[in-house]
């Protein structure tokens, strides 16, 4: 039998501090026989190929998110399976260190254009940038691209959502899963924004983070998929810690890429278990053993 897709969306149980989150985004209704129209609680929603994996997905992602209070957005896309799951995934946050593989493939797309490699000073600050989330090195790449550079890049790679911050602030970005779910896609899938080189060269030096910053979306992902990662982390006055993780998961038979953005954590171990929820149910998801059928007498 062929395969067909379905959307899954199911019901909430934990009502309260997710509910009040939700402030300001569209939120479904429900009708009740002898009652007024209630609002349902957020919930993340995914479709498959695989109609099963849907229903777990969302089932298991939604649980997650029940165990937090903090504003969390998901976007997540598997090409093996054709599942998508998002979650509030057009909210703006502040990137932190997450707009760091922006500036990298700006960097990229920009020397592409010239037909050059990049320098060695340019190497250096892309390694330092993305294996160990080196400030200096990022503000340096930052000035030398400038605005109109990077926001040429978001344009040519689809990301509408995202903006630059008004004083030059790169850790202020303005940023939304699902722009991050695209700028990963152009990482990990051929297009006509980023080369074969470029893709490869985001791919080395995400897959080489420094041990002590591989936390977040890696959490229980496969010992035989290959790991690439970006996270960011950012406490303000207002809305707590930023944490977030981008993660892409290549080799064998993985194809998948998953983003978590969240902001409202208490402290930044709190955004780190949060994300790590997510990630975990992710991961058994699609690296689920597929069932086997029982033999017919």
């Amino acid at each position: 039998m062929g395969r067909h897709r379905r959307i899954s969306q199911p019901t909430r149980t934990t009502l309260g501090a997710r509910a009040a989150l939700a402030a300001g985004a569209l939120v479904p209704t429900i009708a009740s026989v002898g009652s007024a129209h209630a609002a349902a609680p957020p919930a993340a929603i995914c479709t498959s190929d695989e109609p099963e994996l849907a229903d777990k997905l969302a089932e298991d992602i939604n649980s997650a998110l029940d165990a937090t209070s903090a504003t969390t957005a998901i976007s997540l896309h598997d090409r093996t399976t054709n599942t998508t799951c998002t979650f509030d995934a057009d909210r703006k946050f502040d990137s932190a260190s997450t707009v760091k593989v922006t500036v990298l493939a700006t960097l990229l797309w920009d020397a592409q254009k010239d037909d050059r490699a990049l320098t060695q000073e340019e190497q250096d600050h892309a390694t330092a940038m993305i294996t160990k989330s080196d400030n200096d090195a990022t503000t340096a790449l930052w000035k030398q691209l400038g605005t109109d550079k990077i926001n040429g890049f978001l344009q040519a790679a689809g990301m509408s959502n995202t903006t630059l911050d008004s004083e030059g602030h790169w850790g202020l970005t303005q940023i939304t899963a699902n722009d991050e779910e695209e700028l990963l896609q152009l990482v990990t899938h051929a297009n006509p924004v980023l080369s074969e080189d470029s893709r490869a060269y985001i791919l080395k030096l995400t897959g080489e983070v420094i041990p002590s910053q591989r936390w977040g979306t890696p959490a229980g992902a496969p010992s035989d998929a290959q790991v690439h990662v970006k996270n960011g982390w950012l406490e303000r006055a207002t809305n707590g810690w930023r944490v977030h993780s981008l993660g892409a998961f290549t080799g064998g038979d993985h194809d998948y890429t998953v983003t978590v953005l969240s902001q409202d954590n208490a402290t930044m171990d709190d955004g780190i278990t949060t994300i790590e929820g997510i990630a975990r149910a992710v991961h058994k998801n699609l690296n689920a053993p597929a069932p086997t059928s029982s033999a017919q007498p």
